[in-house]
């Protein structure tokens, strides 16, 4: 449902919980916040509800099975403009029910504004439901820009390596396809310190926003997955014990 909109019935109803969790994650680019939604999904029994793959999937779709807000976000797209608040608003409204009526979420990719994050509050408020906790991600800048500098994709099948952390099995060439790998234009280091400048622009206020509300936990992004992921548990389990 949350892929495909409203239309749609949910193929992952999670079991019901006595007390879900109900999380977003911030984060800068490269900070690994994705496979982190991933991870805690599993341990916690939640949603992953990425904006992100809302728009891949709808990408994909016919025209007949987009929304109106969908397809406005995706004209704005093509045209290489920064999608509206309220059309992101709208996107996320249409599938209300994966925020509401479910054992669970873990919002990845929204809100990423301060709108954005005070319509997300009205809504749950309204429906008399709190966040649990917003997990910020933090690295420091020089580390990221290694990270993603580092990164190598696949000209055919798009799979991902890195330099020094998962580096291919033949230099520059994809072990799955045997493709040529290349650097992608957003992960030189001048393209990453644009990107990072412009996050910290748009999510200052908004990690002001919910550190006002008591709800920011900031987590240190170093290490593997795994790592982090089982700091980020024991920072909810700290929580759930007071």
């Amino acid at each position: 449902m949350w892929l495909q909109g409203p239309a749609a019935k949910c193929e992952a109803i999670p079991a019901e919980r006595k007390h879900p969790w109900r999380l977003v994650l911030l984060g800068a680019p490269g900070v690994g916040k994705g496979t982190q939604a991933e991870l805690l999904a599993e341990r916690l029994g939640a949603c992953h509800l990425s904006t992100g793959d809302v728009f891949r999937a709808a990408a994909k779709c016919d025209d007949c099975d987009q929304s109106p807000a969908m397809k406005a976000a995706l004209e704005y797209m093509r045209r290489g403009d920064l999608v509206p608040d309220s059309t992101v608003w709208e996107m996320v409204r249409e599938r209300g029910d994966c925020i509401l009526r479910c054992g669970g979420f873990i919002l990845d990719g929204f809100p990423r504004t301060l709108g954005q994050a005070e319509s997300l509050k009205q809504l749950m408020e309204q429906e008399k439901l709190s966040l649990s906790a917003v997990l910020n991600y933090e690295l420091p800048v020089n580390e990221i820009v290694q990270r993603l500098s580092g990164r190598r994709t696949c000209e055919q099948c798009k799979s991902v390596f890195h330099v020094t952390e998962r580096p291919p099995k033949v230099e520059n060439a994809c072990d799955r396809c045997g493709g040529r790998l290349y650097q992608r234009e957003d992960d030189r280091p001048e393209s990453i310190t644009v990107r990072l400048d412009a996050y910290e622009r748009s999510t200052a206020p908004l990690i002001q926003f919910y550190k006002d509300l008591g709800l920011l936990v900031s987590i240190v992004a170093k290490g593997s997955p795994d790592e982090i992921a089982a700091r980020t548990m024991n920072r909810l389990k700290d929580l759930a014990g007071h």
